[in-house]
């Protein structure tokens, strides 16, 4: 059956793969056929690649804004690197999977994203079916038959990293309303994936972007009312890689915090000391500032109240410098912290939130809150080309990053630290209304990352 934008399947596919790619992104799709997804696809830059010439000249007449090219997965020439890299129902026919994912190597950079797509070996009966009364177009009919784990060990053997995985379509034909409920609804239910047409599994090959110590790093603390911390801050802060900045931006403080900062700036000229007032209120609106200031490679965010261990930014810069995460978060909630440091009450809010958003982002998070958040700063750009997204819904900073990075499908690592108590002042977080607006957020993340 000819592929057009009317089909349900197709169209389902397409519109998933535009949440996941950015229209400004460099595409190739590797087993094209005759080239409908990529040629609908937006995307800035798009090549097709197929090893059927036929397939291949008739993709050419149809989208000529495409680059069409004859190559064989198993035997690829291309050395171009994209942003992103197709692989739609291919690997099912291929007879050497692993030899597939060494020769794409060659197009990934470190922000690279494989995006994989195959069927579920379940449904072959279903897909022999549905040829045989002309419901779905003829082709090779699933020579392997791999559960999503087995690809995923397959990807690790070739050095791929898996970074999530979808389940898709319950019921690949349109059928009102019963469409929308089993593919959006039911098939998120757990265990009901396993059930699913198709797996979609997001990989990356984990490059080293820059030797360590090349980097250069900013440290961002909001600071509103912290007078007695600031000092303390400064001294245990570590130098990291080339160069470490402190930015220090304050939030319009009654205790003289301000005053504070620019008297640490004069006492420590031999330190990168940089203070400034956020232009808004709210934590969010200072991180923002402080991201704009900011002018290392890589970008920490560290609460003033020092409740986790300035010493611990070591931990949280071998993580990002080695790749072995592109946001590295604080985890509170592994190690036993001190008897004041968390109330009850927060607790058990952090461990809902920790299992809501794990859900939401396809990514095991235990602990959301924690507000030392390290990433590059150039990832901090794209995030903050899509925040229109999800609009201005965080006053807080936090999930704007969280929600920016699963959405880009960057790599979420968590650190563990020992969360220490208050020293110096009250906290500034309002239990019911902060709690309130998170599950405003968390309604508004399902809505846009799992109702898609």
């Amino acid at each position: 059956m000819r592929f057009d934008k009317g089909n349900y399947y197709y169209s389902e596919l397409l519109r998933f793969l535009e949440f996941l790619i950015p229209p400004s992104s460099s595409v190739i799709h590797i087993g094209c056929r005759t080239g409908e997804i990529i040629g609908y696809l937006k995307a800035s830059h798009k090549v097709g690649v197929d090893i059927n010439p036929q397939f291949v000249k008739h993709a050419r007449e149809r989208f000529q804004d495409v680059e069409f090219i004859v190559d064989d997965i198993e035997n690829l020439h291309l050395k171009e690197t994209f942003d992103y890299v197709l692989l739609i129902n291919v690997i099912e026919h291929v007879n050497d999977i692993q030899r597939c994912f060494e020769n794409i190597k060659p197009l990934c950079r470190c922000d690279t994203r494989v995006i994989i797509i195959y069927f579920n070996y379940l449904w072959e009966p279903v897909l022999r079916l549905a040829e045989m009364i002309g419901l779905r177009r003829r082709r090779q009919l699933l020579e392997l038959y791999l559960s999503a784990e087995d690809l995923e060990g397959l990807l690790s053997l070739s050095d791929f990293e898996p970074v999530k995985r979808f389940d898709r379509f319950l019921l690949p034909v349109y059928i009102p309303w019963l469409s929308y409920i089993l593919n959006n609804l039911v098939v998120k239910l757990p265990f009901m994936g396993r059930l699913a047409l198709n797996y979609i599994i997001i990989a990356r090959l984990p490059l080293i972007r820059k030797p360590s110590e090349f980097v250069s790093c900013s440290v961002i603390v909001p600071c509103r009312n912290e007078r007695g911390n600031i000092e303390e801050l400064v001294k245990r802060v570590p130098q990291l890689g080339r160069a470490t900045e402190v930015l220090f931006i304050e939030g319009h403080s009654k205790d003289g915090t301000y005053e504070e900062c620019l008297r640490v700036q004069r006492m420590y000229k031999t330190l990168d000391i940089k203070v400034f007032t956020q232009d808004g209120i709210g934590k969010g609106d200072a991180v923002l500032k402080g991201f704009r200031e900011a002018t290392g490679d890589v970008v920490m965010i560290l609460d003033a109240d020092l409740t986790v261990p300035p010493e611990d930014l070591e931990k949280f810069f071998d993580a990002i410098a080695s790749n072995k995460g592109e946001l590295v978060m604080g985890n509170r909630l592994m190690y036993q912290m001190e008897s004041q440091a968390m109330r009850r009450l927060n607790l058990v809010g952090n461990k809902f939130f920790s299992v809501m958003f794990t859900f939401l982002l396809c990514q095991r998070i235990k602990d959301t809150l924690c507000g030392t958040k390290v990433l590059w700063k150039e990832d901090h750009l794209k995030i903050l080309a899509g925040k229109g997204y999800f609009g201005d819904i965080d006053p807080f900073g936090d999930f704007e990053l969280i929600l920016g990075a699963a959405k880009l499908n960057l790599k979420i690592v968590e650190i563990p630290i020992r969360y220490r108590e208050r020293v110096y002042g009250t906290t500034q977080i309002e239990r019911f209304k902060h709690g309130l607006l998170l599950l405003k957020m968390v309604m508004i993340a399902f809505r846009k990352l799992k109702l898609v």
